[in-house]
């Protein structure tokens, strides 16, 4: 049956003028507006959560000790731009109130940063780029959506040890703990066993549950272990580290831990906010010295001296003015 569009015109009134329009836009903001959301807060000065985030001493001693096999099975993976952020971790300087400041203008409902002049948000093509994993190519849309079978963390970790000790020492509860995995790998590598793609599994939960999932108490969920185990066998994981992004970041809006991927994070504000490239290579920016990026490989890897700060921000207060004021030209910026 056709129906003629004037049918439908019927129920769309017509403009009533600024006033109307100045009371609909107030509805939809009061609508969109999140109660409990850290922009009302004004008082909090650092990311709550933000003492998970601490050195791992374990980590860097670990991976120095990885034989070039092992190695060679994480680059293999994809897995080469989070295994030189791990191996560099306790040199990384994190500028909290940057990241609380930037956490104050997300938006839960619609994953976006919302800035005075524009809105932004974090592409997966951006992310797997930032952190070199395995990227989707057109055509493979399909795929992001996939169904994986009962998580089963024991029979996961079972190709690493079937010793029952080292198992219960490796979980409890619902998570599984990356200190007694990493010291299970530096036995094997100190007697240097042969057992090397074993060797690279284990190094595989340990620094992507520190780089792309982290927790607290160096732990990681059965879900992540489930995800990172997964890379071995050739799947992307870049949706399921984006959406963890994305709930740290929610959590943290709405008062809560941010307990997932400051990493990612910082080096997305390093491409679009903190830093510029410059022609002139005299010069070398020191605060890139312990920053992400000064970490990536690929495509994205650059010399220290490319590069230059926006804007010396510093606090708070001066963060939160810097991102109010910033434009969709500053922020769309290519290296």
């Amino acid at each position: 049956m056709k129906r003629s569009y004037s049918v439908f015109t019927e129920d769309i009134p017509p403009y009533s003028g600024p006033k109307a329009a100045r009371e609909s836009y107030a509805d939809l903001k009061q609508l969109s507006a999140i109660p409990g959301h850290i922009y009302t807060r004004p008082g909090l000065k650092i990311l709550p959560g933000h003492r998970w985030f601490s050195k791992v001493p374990w980590l860097v001693l670990m991976l120095e000790l990885l034989p070039p096999s092992s190695i060679g099975h994480l680059k293999e993976w994809g897995l080469s731009t989070v295994f030189v952020l791990a191996k560099n971790y306790n040199k990384l300087v994190h500028v909290w109130e940057s990241v609380t400041a930037m956490a104050e203008l997300w938006h839960p409902q619609t994953n976006s940063f919302i800035f005075p002049e524009f809105e932004a948000t974090i592409l997966l093509e951006e992310l797997e780029i930032l952190l070199g994993l395995p990227r989707y190519q057109r055509g493979e849309e399909l795929t992001i959506s996939y169904t994986v079978e009962q998580i089963n963390s024991w029979s996961i970790l079972a190709y690493i040890t079937t010793k029952k000790n080292d198992l219960y020492s490796m979980t409890s509860g619902m998570h599984v703990h990356l200190l007694p995995i990493a010291q299970w790998i530096t036995s094997q590598c100190k007697r240097k066993t042969t057992n090397y793609t074993a060797i690279a599994k284990a190094a595989a939960i340990c620094i992507c549950g520190v780089i792309l999932f982290p927790e607290s108490d160096d732990a990681i969920s059965f879900g992540n272990l489930s995800i990172i185990d997964s890379i071995s066998e050739g799947m992307k994981i870049g949706q399921a580290v984006l959406g963890f992004l994305y709930a740290g970041l929610t959590s943290a809006a709405l008062g809560g831990p941010f307990y997932g991927l400051v990493i990612a994070l910082e080096l997305w504000m390093g491409m679009h906010i903190q830093f510029r490239t410059v022609e002139d290579l005299t010069t070398e920016c020191k605060t890139m010295l312990n920053h992400p990026l000064a970490y990536v490989g690929g495509r994205l890897h650059m010399s220290t001296r490319a590069w230059c700060k926006m804007a010396q921000v510093k606090g708070i207060q001066a963060w939160r003015k810097y991102l109010r004021s910033l434009t969709m030209a500053d922020f769309d910026i290519r290296p």
